[in-house]
């Protein structure tokens, strides 16, 4: 039986339909700050509560038979971080510490953890490996960072074994059409894209088109969510297999620039898509790509969404039949 911390948010909601159409018994435990009660998979038993409740966390892990965990709940808005950082301490890392005591205390040893690519900060090289330096330039790369290093020595002192995974950006949607990208407010590239020719934007922001790349605007690592919730079921059936602990980058290797993406959305939704240039933001590296040949050869990862056109399609079919994510006013 799997435990999915945060199954009702973007990722961890995908996750839960993998999980389920491959036969999983599986609990979600999501506070709903930014997941969505109707993501949650109607198979799934959904206990509503905090991870850093220690008494709510402990009866979950009473009441049910959990032999991995997914962990998904986590503050990740970067702009955010920065202005609120210690939000991103409390949540990501005291919420961590207290599941942690919880899984030690009810011998629970195999934990997946959905890290990021900011835990690297500005990249050495592209694309980047797993060996890599770290050193985060904003608040919620440190907290990941921080939480990968407590499982680390949580690991070294009870045994618990962990797989961290690092990506970037998730996108497109689940098949069905069911289930979505939602957030409020929406940061991400491909959603606002889509806002415009769903009449909530008027134009597209480019954010400088200066970088020293082919076009001039950044280039950036784009994983549809499907692709990412298959690469954590084959984590824990890594550590189901008796592993070790690891780290894993889960990338497409190649990178599209915010321009391509935006022509890729002007053929899938057949709309013109108007887009203005502003100026860079602070902090925005010119080109992020992660290398996932070690993801592919260990645990067997295949990403089927390779296509930036296929990804946005999914996503759109999506946000077209829900122009207002979850909440239908």
């Amino acid at each position: 039986m799997v435990l999915v911390l945060g199954g009702a948010g973007y990722i961890g909601s995908h996750t839960v339909y993998e999980l389920i159409d491959q036969g999983q018994d599986v609990v979600i435990v999501d506070n709903l700050e930014t997941g969505y009660i109707e993501a949650v998979h109607p198979k799934a038993r959904f206990y509503q509560g905090d991870i850093r409740d220690r008494e709510f966390i402990d009866g979950v892990f009473e009441k049910e038979k959990i032999d991995a965990v997914i962990h998904f709940a986590a503050n990740s808005l970067v702009g955010e971080s920065m202005t609120n950082p210690l939000k991103y301490y409390d949540n990501n890392l005291c919420g961590t510490k207290v599941l942690l005591q919880s899984m030690v205390e009810h011998d629970i040893k195999r934990i997946v953890f959905s890290s990021t690519a900011a835990t690297y900060g500005e990249p050495e090289r592209v694309p980047i490996l797993e060996t890599d330096r770290t050193e985060p330039t904003n608040a919620y790369g440190e907290t990941k960072l921080s939480m990968e290093k407590m499982f680390k020595w949580t690991d070294r002192a009870h045994g618990l074994k962990y797989v961290s995974l690092r990506y970037f950006n998730a996108c497109g949607a689940h098949k069905s059409g069911n289930i979505g990208e939602a957030h409020n407010p929406e940061s991400h590239l491909i959603p606002l894209i889509l806002q415009v020719p769903n009449g909530k934007r008027e134009a597209i922001s480019i954010y400088g088109n200066d970088y020293d790349t082919k076009d001039g605007t950044c280039i950036r690592d784009y994983i549809h969510v499907t692709d990412l919730a298959a690469a954590h079921i084959l984590a824990v059936k890594y550590l189901t297999e008796g592993k070790e602990s690891n780290i894993f980058n889960l990338g497409n290797g190649v990178g599209f620039t915010v321009n391509e993406v935006i022509e890729a959305a002007r053929k899938i939704t057949d709309s013109p898509i108007p887009q203005v240039v502003a100026p860079r933001r602070a902090g925005d590296p010119a080109k992020l790509i992660a290398s996932s040949e070690k993801a592919k050869s260990v645990l067997g990862w295949k990403p089927q969404y390779e296509d930036i056109e296929e990804i946005i399609a999914s996503a759109w079919k999506w946000h077209k039949s829900h122009p207002n994510g979850y909440r239908h006013s």
